[in-house]
């Protein structure tokens, strides 16, 4: 077993590594300080734009897409690292890089199940970090957590499908530069349940799709990169054509698309945790408490003990599930994959917020990204499925086998 990273990962490493430190993180005050001044509060900033350009000229530019023309043609072993490396500023290096969410899943979804016409018409673009989009799976009405339960009807008339419901959480949807949603909604109602969805291609300028509001997470405005949005489609008319896929095949599209979606979260979620730690450590060795800096505190030793294990163990589970789904394919890596969206959150939370503690009152100021990175953490607890589904279906999983020995039948 060798834990060392092949030669082109290193070199990739060394060069993000390099663009991290000269570009990105001086870039974080001037990126707040654009969007606050943006006259479209769901604009990008301009250093954003610059920070794309420099990463483009040096190649750091769409790593996730795997054995493809269009990307690095990375595994997902290998992009591992760049995209914990990335997560350290998940505002903006993920973007940067044009491998921001929810774009790269609805690129690889593009460009697996995507037609020539579809992927000419929205995949160049994406690709080339042109337009941005959504997708539009979450509804308010319904548990969306149990995929089965999404209620928007896509129905056939003539050579169009019209389009019909409501979506909550649509990220990237406010923003100008958001030109396609990708839409999973009810073709075939009589069907077996994991096979009356489908997905379908929407430009947001068409007729009937209406932005009723944008969603805060835990009071922030992420404005910049397009907010989370909440969205009517009233009678929404658009070709056959735009189907994506075949009819009813949405479930596993889904599916598709959140495996790796899921784990990349994980890999910048251990990149985050690390900055926090890096920043905590720096704040217990230079303040002094009760007579003697905080890095002598017990407590404190006990804190910083405890994350290193935490983030070591994430990181070597999502390293093995990097490597199951290079190996063996996301559908053999599904507990592993529910393991590290439980897992991995969590532990960035903790740490995160044992880095917080450290800083005092102001752990939670915008002086320090610590807020930030908290709420991120927090937040993907919730995106792609929450933690008490994938417990649930990771221990289905995990009886299946005890249960067939006894004669007990499935545990789904």
């Amino acid at each position: 077993m060798d834990f060392a990273w092949d030669v082109r990962t290193e070199e990739l490493r060394k060069q993000l590594l390099d663009f991290m430190q000269t570009h990105v993180y001086p870039a974080e005050p001037v990126f707040e300080g654009q969007a606050a001044a943006l006259e479209d509060p769901w604009d990008r900033p301009p250093v954003v734009d610059a920070l794309k350009a420099e990463a483009r000229r040096r190649g750091l530019w769409n790593l996730f897409l795997p054995a493809s023309p269009h990307g690095a043609g990375l595994t997902n072993i290998q992009y591992a690292p760049l995209a914990e490396i990335t997560g350290r500023s998940p505002m903006l290096a993920p973007e940067a890089l044009n491998c921001a969410a929810p774009d790269t899943g609805n690129m690889e979804l593009l460009a697996m199940a995507g037609t020539d016409a579809q992927r000419d018409r929205w995949l160049a673009p994406l690709l080339d970090g042109a337009i941005r989009s959504a997708y539009c799976m979450t509804e308010p009405e319904v548990a969306s957590s149990d995929a089965t339960n999404i209620a928007a009807r896509i129905e056939r008339k003539d050579d169009d499908y019209v389009i019909t419901g409501r979506k909550w959480w649509s990220t990237g949807a406010m923003s100008p530069r958001c030109k396609l949603l990708l839409v999973m909604g009810v073709t075939n109602p009589d069907a077996e349940p994991h096979h009356r969805h489908s997905i379908i291609l929407v430009p947001k300028d068409a007729p009937g799709v209406q932005l009723r509001r944008s969603l805060k997470v835990f009071g922030f405005v992420e404005g910049p990169h397009g907010g989370h949005a909440e969205i009517d489609f009233e009678g929404v008319r658009v070709p056959k054509e735009n189907l994506l896929g075949t009819e009813g095949s949405g479930f596993a599209l889904a599916q598709a698309r959140l495996g790796p979606g899921r784990i990349h979260h994980c890999m910048r979620l251990i990149g985050m945790a690390e900055r926090a730690y890096e920043l905590m450590c720096r704040r217990v060795v230079s303040r002094v408490a009760f007579g003697k800096p905080l890095a002598e505190q017990g407590v404190i030793q006990e804190w910083i003990a405890e994350a290193r294990v935490r983030i070591e163990q994430a990181r070597l589970l999502v390293l093995k599930t990097a490597w199951l789904i290079d190996t063996v394919g996301v559908k053999n890596a599904r507990v592993e994959i529910s393991a590290i969206k439980v897992a991995v959150p969590a532990m960035a939370e903790w740490v995160i917020d044992k880095a917080i503690q450290a800083h005092g009152a102001g752990g939670i100021s915008q002086d320090l990204p610590l807020s930030v990175l908290w709420s991120q953490a927090r937040m993907l607890r919730f995106a792609d499925g929450p933690d008490e589904v994938h417990r649930m279906a990771l221990a289905r999983r995990e009886l299946k086998p005890y249960l067939a020995a006894v004669g007990g039948g499935s545990a789904d």
